[in-house]
């Protein structure tokens, strides 16, 4: 469990809840929809992405802005007086990295502010119970974090379980949700508030539906919602059912619905194996057969070549044990992450192919630089080498085909390429 921190703009009202859920994990909270005042909407408004989608009404933040203050003040008023009602969601389809589509909610501005207000409140109610194990969406954690301390975990693990939970956001349980929910809240006006932005309509294209469980994807709302759920469902009965009748050690990292579990021996993994589907089947969720599995991780030994351990993949990293001077967990971008990101520049390259070079490169420095930011991390040098030696391949193959008559030479490229490099990787040392 983790000291909840308070920032300096936090309101008088949020810091007191703070405090009281810091102090005692196990009480249920009152009088908590007072939190949700014209201040904290205001605040929330201005933490909203400026480019963000806009939701069926086809308002953006620019225009709600126009009139703030009159606009929440009816807000506010409306939420009071239990007259708020959320808009149906706009849903699109973004492509998967395996060829699906991934559906996404996209809300209108006033309940995109809504929905940030309640993911405040509630953030700070639960973080003092939520467990050390979970890393997603969580303040002052990141997926680095979550990286190091499985690091620290694979060293002495002899056993890895790989596990995916199939459609997690869409199969979550709304009943189930909202009793557990009940255990830290005992205020009916703010959980009726979490049902009307749960209970919400789907326009897809012409299709209107009005779906009785999950949570929607890309609602800002949907994470936090996700942590307390697995926090009932997986985090504190690991802690408290599982760690202590395993004859050796076991430990949990989970990243939103992502999790790994490293298990000294091998006994202790297959009696995990075999209840936790049923553990999770009791709040409606269901692990993917063909992504969760047992992967043997046993140190090698010096004179092993170490063939006899598999691997492992988790955020976006895949997971062996290589050797220099001794053998040590390493990792690796995921080939499918690297695909991705290379598939990405290359239709950046041609859809800008014909902008000016310094925009075109400013706009590569961009994106490879996100990139280095997650994957330029101890171990993983080749990965992000080898991104920057393609990268400018393909740059070089778009630029030649601008013009017929002026083709883009290697001499020429490399003399453009010493006045406009592109960004070289910086790894960031996690062990």
């Amino acid at each position: 469990m983790n000291e909840t921190t308070i920032s300096s703009d936090t309101s008088p009202k949020l810091a007191k809840v703070m405090e009281l859920a810091r102090k005692d994990p196990g009480l249920r909270l009152r009088s908590l929809a007072h939190v949700l005042d014209e201040d904290l909407l205001t605040r929330s408004f201005h933490q909203l992405r400026k480019d963000a989608a806009i939701g069926v009404d086809e308002v953006t933040k620019e225009g709600y802005g126009l009139n703030l203050a009159d606009n929440i003040r009816g807000l506010h008023e409306r939420m009071k007086r239990t007259r708020y009602r959320h808009q149906p969601i706009r849903r699109v389809h973004i492509p998967k990295s395996n060829g699906a589509l991934r559906p996404l909610g996209i809300s209108c501005t006033e309940d995109k502010i809504v929905q940030r207000a309640l993911t405040t409140l509630l953030t700070a109610i639960y973080e003092p119970v939520f467990m050390n194990c979970s890393y997603g969406f969580r303040p002052g954690r990141s997926a680095h974090d979550a990286i190091k301390a499985l690091h620290s975990i694979t060293e002495k693990a002899t056993w890895i379980l790989e596990a995916d939970i199939e459609a997690f956001f869409d199969s979550v349980d709304r009943k189930q949700l909202m009793v557990e929910l009940r255990k830290r809240i005992d205020d009916e006006s703010l959980l009726r508030l979490v049902g009307k932005c749960l209970h919400v309509g789907i326009l897809d294209g012409e299709t209107y539906s009005e779906p009785d469980i999950g949570t929607v994807q890309g609602s800002v709302l949907s994470p936090l919602l996700g942590n307390v759920y697995l926090h009932y469902a997986l985090d504190e009965w690991f802690a408290r059912e599982v760690e202590p009748r395993m004859r050796g050690s076991a430990q949990l990292v989970r990243y939103a619905d992502d999790f790994v579990i490293g298990f000294e021996t091998k006994e202790d993994a297959d009696r995990v194996m075999r209840v936790l589907p049923q553990r999770l089947g009791r709040y409606g969720l269901r692990l993917n057969p063909e992504k969760t599995r047992l992967i043997p991780f046993r140190r090698p030994r010096d004179d092993d070549d170490g063939r006899r351990n598999g691997t492992f993949d988790f955020l976006g990293f895949t997971w062996y044990w290589g050797r220099g001077d001794r053998w040590t967990v390493r990792v690796k971008t995921r080939t499918s992450r690297m695909r991705r990101a290379l598939v990405a520049i290359a239709e950046w390259c041609r859809q800008h192919r014909h902008d000016p070079v310094r925009e075109q490169h400013r706009g590569l420095t961009r994106r490879m630089q996100g990139h280095y930011n997650y994957f330029a991390v101890s171990g993983n040098d080749r990965p992000v080498w080898r991104l920057l030696y393609w990268a400018t391949r393909i740059w070089r193959k778009w630029l030649t085909r601008r013009s017929q008559r002026s083709k883009m030479t290697w001499p020429r490229f490399q003399q453009m390429e010493r006045a406009l490099p592109l960004p070289r990787p910086k790894l960031k040392r996690l062990w």
